[in-house]
C-alpha cells in the first residue's frame, strides 16, 4: 500500500482525487491539505466523501507532514506548485502536479501566456508530460509528472494521431471546446454563479487562453511537427464534461472518414481509457469515468476533417488522469482504481 498525500485537497480536483483514492486498493491517503478549509472535516465540506473519510480533517500545508510519502498529488492553483516543488526534493518519492506549472517545456512561454516568468525553469525538464496514451514511455520510470488538463487532453487525443499519420495539416487547426462549470474551480466567481451560467452558453479568453501553447506542444511533440491552433473555449451550463470539436485541413487528396477513423482505432487499440466511436461523442457518456470518447469524419463537400472528443473534465481531464500517471510511477497496473464506465442518467 502506497502512502500518498494530496496538497490542495479541498478544491474540486482534490475532492475527486479523494474519491478515486478511496476506491483504489493500493493508495492510502495519509495527508490531505487545504489551507482555505484547514481544521474542517473532509465530510463537512464534501458530504459525498463522509463515509470514506469520516475522521480525516483538512490540514494546513506543512512540508514536513509529507516526509516519507511514496507519492504526492498537487492540486493547487497555477503558480503555487512552483513555490513548493523544489522543497519536496528528498522528502517524497514521486510528484504528480495537476496544474500547468511544469507542463510547458519552453520557459519563455510562461510570461507570454501566464503573465509572469517561471520561478524554477530548471525543473521543467524533470517533469514528464502526463498524457499516458501519447507519452507513456516518458512517464514510466519518471519521478515527476505534469498531468495535462481537460481541454488539452481532449484536443490532443482527437487530433494527435491524425497529425502524426500525416493525414491533416498541422497548421491552422481549430479547436472549439466547451467545458462544464467545475472546470473553473471551487472558489466562487461572478461569472460562474448559478444565475450567471444557467441558460447561458458563452465563449471566453478569445485568442488568449493559456492552454493554447500546451495544445500545440502536446500534439507537436508526439507528431514531431510544428503545430498551430486557434483555440476557443466555451462555458456550458453543466457541472462536468468537455466536448471538443476540432477542424483541420487534409494533408493530401483522398482522405476519407474511414481513413481517419482507422488511424484513431490503430492509435488507441488496446488503450483502456480511449474509446473510438462512430457516433458524435457526448459528455454524458463519459460522466464519472476515466474514459475519453473520440471520433473523426471527413466532409466531402468542404474538404475539412472534423475530429471530436468528449471526457469528464474532473476525471480523465484531471484527477483520474493523475491517478493513471501515479499507477505508472508506482509500478501498478495502469487501470487500478479507475472506472471505465460512466454514470447514467
Amino acid at each position: 500500500m502506497a502512502k500518498v498525500g494530496i496538497v490542495g485537497a479541498s478544491g474540486y480536483t482534490g475532492a475527486e482525487l479523494l474519491r478515486l483514492c478511496s476506491q483504489h486498493p493500493d493508495l492510502d491517503v495519509a495527508v490531505a491539505t487545504g489551507d482555505s478549509q484547514a481544521g474542517t472535516p473532509v465530510g463537512e465540506v464534501y458530504p459525498s466523501l463522509a463515509a470514506a473519510y469520516g475522521d480525516l480533517v483538512f490540514a494546513p500545508y506543512e512540508p514536513g507532514a509529507l516526509d516519507g510519502l511514496d507519492l504526492v498529488f498537487l492540486g493547487l492553483p497555477h503558480g503555487a506548485s512552483q513555490a513548493i516543488v523544489p522543497g519536496l526534493e528528498g522528502r517524497v518519492g514521486k510528484v504528480v502536479d495537476l496544474a500547468a506549472d511544469f507542463r510547458l517545456k519552453n520557459p519563455a512561454l510562461y510570461p507570454a501566456w501566464y503573465g509572469e516568468a517561471h520561478a524554477c525553469p530548471e525543473w521543467l525538464d524533470r517533469f514528464a508530460y502526463g498524457l499516458p496514451e501519447l507519452y507513456r514511455d516518458d512517464i514510466v520510470g519518471a519521478t515527476h509528472v505534469a498531468a495535462p488538463g481537460c481541454y488539452v487532453t481532449t484536443a490532443a487525443l482527437a487530433l494527435a494521431p491524425l497529425v502524426r499519420a500525416g493525414l491533416v495539416e498541422p497548421h491552422g487547426m481549430v479547436v472549439d471546446a466547451a467545458s462544464g462549470v467545475s472546470g473553473a474551480g471551487r472558489p466562487p466567481k461572478p461569472n460562474t454563479t448559478f444565475c450567471s451560467v444557467d441558460e447561458d452558453f458563452t465563449a471566453y479568453a478569445l485568442l488568449t487562453h493559456r492552454h493554447t501553447p500546451e495544445i500545440e506542444q502536446a500534439i507537436g511533440q508526439v507528431s514531431r511537427s510544428e503545430v498551430s491552433v486557434i483555440f476557443t473555449p466555451h462555458l456550458a451550463p453543466m457541472n462536468r464534461g468537455i466536448l471538443a470539436t476540432c477542424y483541420a485541413r487534409p494533408a493530401r487528396a483522398g482522405v476519407t472518414t474511414e481513413a481517419v477513423r482507422s488511424v484513431l482505432r490503430d492509435a488507441y487499440a488496446g488503450e483502456p481509457f480511449v474509446l473510438v466511436v462512430d457516433r458524435p461523442p457526448s459528455t454524458k457518456a463519459t460522466l464519472g469515468s476515466n474514459t475519453a470518447h473520440v471520433t473523426a469524419v471527413v466532409d466531402g463537400r468542404t474538404g475539412w476533417v472534423v475530429a471530436m472528443g468528449a471526457l469528464d473534465n474532473l476525471v480523465k481531464g484531471a484527477s483520474g488522469q493523475a491517478v493513471q500517471c501515479a499507477n505508472l510511477l508506482l509500478g501498478l497496473p495502469e487501470t487500478t482504481g479507475l472506472p471505465t464506465a460512466g454514470l447514467y442518467p
